[in-house]
């Protein structure tokens, strides 16, 4: 059962890297700052190297901040990470940028609650969770506005050359961006893998393995190596046409948000985080300048994720049910 679970949890992290790879490179993509290949190869080290550097802190609110570990089951978790890796598939498949938090988030909610009782669900935790998914949108977007309008007041009357420096300093700004995403979303296959270690009495308490780390932080990698061609165009090209400033703006303000929550052991949603900032940082020179519709297709999505990936955890954990007997 504990391979099991750890095989899914590796593939949730290979698609979690393969479909967030666009928040990370679209806007560098689309201003032509970093070619492709180099974009998403340099950011896919990145995010190996990010988990290791800034703590497990959103590991520890995932594995055992929104269920108690003494309540929890192998099925459960299981059911969890099918849930979660069912829903990526479909969105990619559509071409449609969703949350892998959100999915993972309303797969475990789905599958405790139907398994064990609203009792067993953490409300401390929840309400932690809750906070950082919903939130984060918005302040990407109001720290978008406001530090593309700074950045505008800047180098207002400066010559086109200013574009040499936005181009170059991306390959900056989209390896800090790689290092927050790496930091916040590998932990969360960390959180889960830990968890079945404590369910399966491996580890006595939760502590996060060094071996678990590493494992997580290479599948997230190989994942955003591969690429996820139909989201980086849905996000570097149907939202606005995006400029070398742009980009830079976009993720300074993205990666800003997602390595503060990390720091702060909270899940935050990279999609979100960087579709609203794209659209802060549009909206702030000319709001008709925002494909908004596109903004609102990615908002229904994110709705409805958490109760489609929860009932798809209660599909699974039926299944799983009959087949363990």
């Amino acid at each position: 059962m504990f391979v099991f679970l750890l095989i899914s949890a590796l593939v949730f992290d290979f698609l979690n890297g393969f479909h967030d790879s666009s928040n990370i490179v679209a806007t560098v993509i689309a201003s032509r700052a970093m070619t492709p290949r180099a974009a998403l190869w340099s950011t896919a080290v990145a995010h190996f190297v990010g988990p290791f550097l800034f703590g497990v802190a959103v590991a520890e609110t995932i594995g055992e901040g929104l269920a108690d570990p003494a309540h929890v089951t192998m099925p459960v978790v299981i059911a969890t990470l099918l849930a979660a890796i069912v829903w990526n598939i479909i969105t990619w498949l559509l071409g449609i940028p969703s949350s892998s938090s959100h999915a993972l988030v309303g797969g475990m909610m789905g599958a405790v609650l139907v398994s064990q009782g609203i009792d067993a669900i953490q409300s401390s935790g929840l309400v932690k969770v809750g906070i950082s998914l919903f939130a984060s949108p918005f302040i990407g977007l109001a720290s978008g506005y406001l530090l593309m309008n700074l950045t505008l007041f800047l180098v207002r009357g400066a010559t086109p050359g200013i574009n040499r420096f936005f181009k170059q300093a991306q390959i900056l700004t989209s390896i800090v961006l790689g290092l927050s995403h790496g930091a916040n979303d590998a932990q969360k296959t960390m959180g889960i893998i830990t968890l079945g270690l404590m369910v399966e009495r491996m580890i006595p308490r939760f502590e996060v393995p060094t071996w678990v780390v590493a494992v997580s932080a290479g599948a997230i990698a190989l994942g955003t190596a591969t690429g996820g061609w139909r989201l980086i165009r849905t996000l570097g090209a149907r939202i606005y046409k995006i400029r070398p400033v742009h980009g830079f703006v976009s993720q300074i303000t993205g990666a800003s948000v997602i390595l503060g929550a990390a720091l702060l052991g909270g899940p935050v949603s990279t999609t979100q985080v960087m579709s609203s900032a794209i659209m802060g940082v549009g909206s702030a020179e000319r709001v008709s300048k925002v494909r908004w519709h596109v903004g609102y297709e990615m908002m229904v999505t994110w709705v409805l994720t958490i109760p489609i990936s929860g009932l798809l955890a209660v599909l699974f954990l039926h299944l799983l049910d009959l087949l363990l007997g």
